[in-house]
């Protein structure tokens, strides 16, 4: 069976998730006004509505495109596998209105579907590519065996997140810096095998 009518413009889909990351960045999940998406857009309500029925599912689509094409690294040298998981982090982490997206994720008032679904498209690729590094770390002898894989995690992103709270922005060899933190954290001494 064929459907008849329009073909759907795809244009309209892009203007939409453009302005609802805007709008999602600049004024959190509650005070995003699916108006004013659409007005931004220069497209109509019921066009936003026939793609998506509601907040939620808009504020879903988004975090979809937010997903990283970040393939798994080979690890032959884990400490360099590191430094340049963390520069794509910093890289990633620093596009325009990244940072206030992570905060507006931060909000009780954000759909839990919404959060949710960020955590799995962004936060869990991230941190299980950092694990894999650990791994490789602790299997060629440069970590303690034993050594708590996500404390490592929690260093290398948390300590991001501090800086570009505390100060203007993260230096530039903040990965360098992250790495050898996490690295002695871990019990690692030696930065190659």
């Amino acid at each position: 069976m064929t459907r008849s009518g329009r073909a759907r413009d795809t244009g309209i889909d892009r203007r939409i998730l453009a302005a609802a990351r805007r709008h999602l960045s600049a004024y959190g999940y509650e005070r995003m006004s699916l108006a004013a998406v659409a007005e931004e857009a220069g497209t109509t309500r019921q066009a936003l509505y026939r793609r998506w029925p509601g907040k939620a599912e808009l504020a879903a689509a988004v975090v979809g495109t937010l997903a990283e094409d970040t393939p798994a690294r080979t690890v032959d040298d884990p400490f360099a596998a590191l430094v340049a998981e963390l520069t794509d982090f910093a890289r990633a982490v620093s596009r325009p209105g990244r940072m206030s997206l992570v905060g507006t994720m931060l909000q009780e008032t954000t759909d839990p579907d919404v959060l949710a679904g960020y955590r799995a498209r962004v936060i869990a690729p991230r941190r299980r590519r950092l694990r894999e590094i650990f791994r490789a770390a602790q299997r060629i002898g440069l970590i303690d065996p034993d050594a708590d894989l996500e404390v490592g995690v929690a260093l290398c992103t948390g300590s991001w997140y501090a800086r570009a709270l505390a100060t203007d922005r993260p230096p530039k060899n903040w990965p360098e810096r992250a790495a050898k933190l996490a690295w002695r954290a871990l019990g690692g001494t030696n930065q190659s095998a």
